[in-house]
């Protein structure tokens, strides 16, 4: 976006860009934004990825300031200029290390790169006014602003969901942005031992242990996880509330286990490691090369994944066999939970998605429970806390006479012990946000 070679605020505004006009995810379109920009440094790196997720989360504050000073209106505003307009008012806004003259000079030199003199002359006069007003009246706090950019509809869905506005501002606002990188240390491996290893690896690593999931350990500074030592071989990238997903479906030495929405892979390889060489995980997904990903993930890992079946629930179970003795049903959702490290879910219309979303998970649901035992154990999964996707589903689907409630099993996660369901939230667990419900199979 710039001709002057990628800075923080050009690789921000690029990663925005993408986000606003083609519906990108930001943590994927950062992550290979910041690949190629190999020259910048890692203070750089670290402003591009806070501006890039502030922005996200308080755009419509920004929106609302910068509005002010425009006479058509914000969404009139030629969309490339709307976002350098945004990356610049949340440095003087909220950011209290950046001078206001440097994000006003810096955002004018991208906008007349872009679209010439006139209009970075537009973009001067507006990113001035935003300035004048902070320094008469001061800044606005990150949590002030999240809050206010929250949409009416989201935190209603969300209030009633947890049964209170103020459990549902702490749900959507709670840092931080990213979060930590969660990992799963492989079975077998001595957690406090790989805490250690990675603290003194000499990459400014920072561990903390999971709060639920006695496997799991949060990295804060990590980088590229690939850069590790244990990477893929001793431990597995796995965000924690995923771990306490698979670890909720209760699978024992011997047993057989579908991961019906095995996606990457992650809960299945969990899987396989509590089933053990007596057992057998199957996956199944609807894209297939996740499915070949999967597989030789497991094989180097020497882990019992036995077979793959690409198919779509929808329409049917496909060539997936029955008699499972436990299915997991980690379906497609909002992903309203994952806030945290994609914070563009929030600007989604839910009122558009949510009816088809529900038709796909009621439909998944009904289709892989018939693959499950009599007496078997059937775990349904969204990484949404909204109703509409949590007790909806499951008691539209169980009132069919298929399944019934049923505690989880037995786990070292204590949180889950005797439930039969329950919701992982962010400012209380730490985990992203996941609704899970446990079943048996009639």
């Amino acid at each position: 976006m710039s001709r002057r070679g990628p800075t923080a605020r050009s690789v921000a505004a690029h990663v925005l860009l993408r986000v606003e006009k083609d519906q990108a995810f930001a943590s994927a379109s950062l992550d290979s934004e910041l690949a190629r920009a190999v020259q910048l440094t890692p203070a750089d790196r670290r402003l591009a990825t806070e501006l890039v997720y502030g922005v996200l989360r308080c755009e419509t504050f920004l929106d609302d300031r910068i509005e002010r000073y425009t006479r058509k209106g914000v969404e009139k505003l030629d969309v490339e200029v709307r976002v350098h307009l945004r990356v610049a008012a949340y440095q003087i806004l909220i950011l209290d290390r950046i001078p206001a003259f440097a994000a006003v000079s810096a955002a004018v030199d991208l906008v007349r790169d872009a679209r010439g003199h006139q209009v970075s002359r537009f973009a001067n006069a507006v990113l001035r006014k935003i300035a004048t007003e902070v320094q008469d009246h001061g800044r606005v706090s990150m949590n002030d602003a999240v809050k206010s950019s929250i949409h009416p509809g989201l935190l209603r869905r969300v209030t009633q969901a947890l049964g209170g506005r103020e459990q549902a501002e702490a749900m959507l606002s709670t840092g931080p942005f990213p979060p930590a990188l969660g990992i799963r240390i492989h079975a077998g491996q001595d957690v406090d031992a790989w805490s250690r290893l990675l603290e003194q690896s000499g990459s400014n690593v920072r561990v903390q242990r999971g709060k639920v999931s006695p496997r799991c350990l949060c990295l804060f500074g990590a980088g590229r996880p690939d850069d590790l030592p244990g990477f893929d071989t001793a431990w597995s990238v796995q965000e924690e509330g995923s771990q306490v997903l698979g670890a909720a479906v209760g699978a024992r030495q011997g047993e057989r286990v579908l991961d019906s929405c095995a996606g990457r892979g992650n809960k299945t390889l969990l899987l396989a490691e509590n089933v053990g060489p007596s057992g057998w995980v199957d996956a199944a997904d609807l894209y297939e090369p996740k499915l070949d990903a999967l597989v030789t993930r497991a094989r180097a890992l020497n882990l019992p994944v036995r077979n793959t079946y690409a198919v779509d629930w929808t329409l049917g179970t496909g060539d997936v066999p029955d008699g499972y003795d436990r299915v997991l049903v980690d379906a497609p959702c909002s992903g309203i939970g994952t806030m945290r490290r994609r914070p563009e879910v929030a600007h989604r219309n839910l009122d558009r998605t949510l009816p088809a979303l529900q038709e796909l998970q009621k439909g998944i649901l009904r289709h892989a429970i018939t693959r499950c035992r009599p007496g078997g154990t059937v775990v349904y999964a969204v990484c949404s806390i909204l109703e509409d996707e949590a007790e909806a589903i499951v008691q539209a689907v169980s009132s069919e006479g298929t399944m019934e409630p049923a505690p989880f099993d037995d786990s070292a996660i204590e949180l889950i012990r005797g439930k039969t369901a329950l919701r992982l939230l962010p400012h209380i667990h730490g985990t992203d946000g996941y609704f899970l419900a446990s079943f048996r199979k009639r």
